[in-house]
Formats: C-alpha cells, structure tokens, sequence
C-alpha cells in the first residue's frame, strides 16, 4: 500500500478489528426521526471502496476535480476519502454559496464531476451542465441521491491509486481581497505532514474519543478534525450540526472537542456545562477566529479545562498552537502558541522586504513548512506575489512573538472579517451591493460580534435622487451569496469618510458603529 497517498496513510491506521464502532451518528436530518447509526471501520472501507470504483468507472483523467456542496453527512466524509482513494482532487464548496459563487467555482475549478445536495440539483446541474462538467450527482444527509445508488451497484474491493507526496490531494477556495475567490491547492504531502505532526503535538493517545460537531467543508472540520481521529483509528460522535445542549449531553463519552470560538460561547451560556460533564475531556480546541480572554477565562472556570488555541488558515493548514503538555509551557489567552514541529514562523518588516522583527514588534506573519501549500490555482502571478523571494508564504495576518516565543496575532492586512469562524472578504460583498439599482459605492466592515466574533456591516451610498431600502439591499443579497456574508445591518449614508488620497476609511466606519453588537 503507497502511503504518499494520504487515504492509504489514513487506512494504514485503522484498528485491526474492523468491526468496531468508527463513527457514531448524533443527530439525523433536520424535521425527521432520529435512530442513531453506527458506522465501523469495515463500513468506511468498503463504503469508501464502493464510492471509488464508482469514479473509476467514469473513466476520469489522473487528478481530476470533484466539486462537492452538500449538506455534511458520514456518507460526504467517505466520498472525501473515495475522491483522495481513486487519486482524483476533492474540492468542498460552503453549503452556504449560491449560484453567482457556485458558477465561478465550476467555471474556474473546471470539474469533470459535481456533488449536489437533491434540493439543489435543478440549478447546480443547470451551472455545471453549462460549464462542461460531464457528471452531476446528488448526495442527501439522509442516504438519498443518485451518488450512493450508483455507488451501491459497485464492487467492495478497490486497490487506492499510487500518489507522490507532491501531488494534488485537494483545492480550497478561500477568498481574495478583490472579490476573486483563490483556490489553494493542498498536496497529500502538505495534509498528511500536518495531520501526523497533529497527532503527536496534541497527545492523540489510544481509547480516545472525537466529538465531531463542525462543518466538514474546510480545513478545521474536514482535515483538522478528522484526519486527527481516522490517523488515531478513534471513534467519532458525529453531529451534522451544531447543537449545544446535545454536544454537552455527550461530552461525558468523549475526551477531545474541537470549535470555533462561537461554539464556546453558546456552550457557556447553557448550565448544563459544568465540570461534571467534562469529566472524562482531555482537551477543547479552538480556532478558525480569535477566541476572546474573556471566554477563555469563562471555560476554565465553569469546566475546569484550558482551551488550546492554536492558528491555522488553507493555505497552511495548522501552523502554531498552543502547548498541550505542561512542560511545554502554559496555554495563554490571546495568543496562538508556539510554531508547530518542522514549522517555521517569522515576523517580516512591512518597510523592508527579506528583514524580519526582533521579539515584540509587530509586522507580517510568514511562513515556511511542509505543511504550506504549493500556490493557487491557475493563478501564478497571485502565487509568486503571496511568497517572498525565499520561499515563505505571506498570510496577510499581522502579529508579534513575546519573549517566551508565542505568537499574537494583532490583526489582519487587507480588512479581513472573521465572523463565526467563516472568512469574509469585504470587496466581495461590496461587489454585489455596488451593481445594485441607485447604489453609488459601498463599504463593508467587520464589528465586535459577542456571538461569532465579528459581524459584517455595510455602508450604502445612493446615486443622486435614489432612495435606498436598508432591507431591501439584504433581501437582495441573500438571494446571491452566503448567509454569513450577508451584512447584518445596512446603514444608508450620504457619503464616505476618506482620506487625502481619496481612500476609504473604514477604521473611522468601525469607530463610529462600534457598540453596534454590545449585548
């Protein structure tokens, strides 16, 4: 078996009873009863098997995209490990995107095969039909769809496809300041090179027990997470979504958790959280968005467990963490840890290129490792003007090492929203609002949330003689893009505040609505 293929490093550490429990179903489809299932590690191999041959029988070019929405399920965790299994490229597209998102992602990925949720198969097959994408199936979180009944008539044997650590395990759109979505490409080297160093630095031992109640979309949920149990051979409690009395109704079972901040925060506020529950936890982590002192300091002391902050981004997958073993060091509110083993991590000066900072001061975070990515899809330029002449990636994050050598992050370059642990790039959204009948120009900006970390805003100005409806802007935007893109509020203003040189700014914006979320 190659284990430069990541499935094949993955299955390598499978336990050797096969019939055990590997993942267990917490909740079902939304609205329907609910029976828990049980999934053993026999089941994702010959699942994962099935769903290969069903790709091999589409007679695919080497490295082929497979683009999947769909609604997060065991069977979309096997048909991840099915595409990296049959040596094709998985691409996860937000269950949140609409069609103006989705046709560029189709249009730029060019995917022979698309995976759609059947509520959506009328207009994904209408976007990806046009594109050329020669197959479209669908995949329901209740079993349905016309991928796993095609699958079903497969044979259960399947050899996984001979792959180099360099080669294309997956893309993951992430993006861009302009508007332009990046596709980064991660190699099975990058994935696998993270996901074991991971296992070690995190104290993954046998017997433990992964609570999996993210969305399987990106880099926490999809590699972090669970790569970290199926390279541990640990069984999962798997949520398909995000249910804070249920999750702590489970905690008593499992030992490791892993969240955005904002799942924190709704956890906190239900009583039932105590360190009786947390009883058998080993250890919480956070990351995908700043988590607040404040909550930091709250877990602790209603559990009785420091969380572990820990940096990471698609690119880079993880990058930092925290320590988990106390001679390593203490877990610091506010900061994201040490550097990981193998990782490199510097602090570049803004005004001189190729120097970096002495310990304290603040500039750009670069990285080198093998867990960085290669570039962006067919995007050179994008690619070399993201690395330095050396070699490291810039990831547009500002931060600082202390004397200890933990690093801060202090801010983000190019205004950044972070907003329930979802990036949101405000030049996007500004995009869709400027096209809008009697819009002159628009700004977009990120405020203190107390629930997702940020929410996003937007300030509208109309063409002379144009009346702007606040809710009307939003109805309008929900219909084109992500939910958690759409601007909680809208605010109409006659103009802009600039600058001498004509720019927009949007700290004195962030200033003058500040409050806006306060509890």
């Amino acid at each position: 078996m190659n284990d430069q293929n990541l499935f094949s490093a993955l299955r390598a550490a499978f336990p050797a009873d096969l019939d055990t429990v590997a993942i267990e179903t917490a909740d079902g489809p939304a609205g329907q009863p609910f029976t828990p299932a049980h999934y053993t590690w026999r089941d994702l191999e010959r699942g994962t098997a099935m769903l290969a041959n069903l790709l091999k029988g589409l007679d695919l070019p080497a490295s082929t995209r497979i683009a999947v929405q769909v609604d997060k399920s065991v069977e979309a965790l096997m048909l991840y490990l099915a595409v990296l299994r049959a040596g094709h490229v998985f691409l996860p597209l937000n269950t949140a995107y609409q069609a103006a998102e989705i046709e560029y992602f189709i249009g730029n990925a060019e995917p022979a095969v698309v995976v759609c949720t059947p509520k959506n198969f009328a207009w994904v097959s209408r976007i990806a039909f046009k594109a050329g994408v020669s197959h479209v199936f669908t995949l329901g979180d209740d079993r349905s769809g016309s991928l796993l009944e095609r699958a079903s008539h497969c044979s259960d044997q399947h050899k996984p496809v001979d792959r180099q650590a360099d080669e294309l395990a997956a893309i993951l759109y992430t993006s861009g300041t302009t508007g332009r979505s990046k596709g980064a490409m991660l190699s099975h080297g990058n994935l696998l090179s993270n996901a074991r160093t991971l296992q070690a630095y995190w104290g993954w031992k046998p017997g433990d027990v992964l609570i999996h109640a993210l969305p399987i979309f990106h880099v926490h949920g999809l590699f972090v997470a669970s790569h970290g149990a199926l390279l541990n051979g640990s069984r999962m409690i798997w949520f398909n979504r995000f249910d804070p009395a249920a999750v702590i109704s489970r905690l008593p079972e499992a030992t490791v958790f892993m969240g955005v901040p904002t799942l924190y925060v709704r956890m906190l506020a239900d009583e039932r959280l105590n360190r009786e529950v947390c009883r058998s936890m080993r250890l919480f982590i956070a990351g995908s968005a700043p988590l607040l002192p404040e909550t930091f300091d709250a877990w602790r002391e209603r559990t009785g467990h420091t969380i572990l902050e820990r940096y990471g981004m698609s690119e880079t997958v993880m990058l930092s963490s925290n320590p988990y073993h106390a001679v390593e060091g203490e877990r610091r509110a506010g900061t994201v840890g040490f550097p990981l083993p193998g990782v490199s991590v510097r602090i570049a000066d803004p005004a001189k290129p190729g120097a970096t900072l002495p310990t304290g001061e603040i500039g750009g975070i670069e990285v080198t490792g093998p867990n960085v990515f290669s570039g962006y899809w067919r995007m050179p330029e994008k690619t070399k003007e993201e690395f330095t002449a050396d070699g490291w990636f810039k990831t547009g994050d500002v931060g600082r090492f202390d004397e200890r050598g933990y690093l801060s992050i202090v801010g983000r370059s190019k205004d950044l929203i972070i907003s329930g642990g979802y990036n949101v790039y405000p030049a996007e959204i500004e995009g869709f609002i400027n096209e809008m009948p009697g819009v002159a120009e628009s700004a977009v900006v990120g405020l203190p949330h107390p629930d997702f970390g940020e929410g996003v805003i937007a300030v509208v100005v109309p063409k002379p003689g144009a009346t702007l409806d606040p809710a009307a802007i939003v109805g309008a935007l929900k219909g084109r893009i992500a939910n958690f893109k759409v601007p909680k509020q809208v605010f109409v203003e006659p103009e802009l505040p600039r600058n001498a040189m004509g720019k927009v700014q949007k700290n004195l914006l962030r200033e003058q609505h500040q409050g806006l979320f306060a509890r």
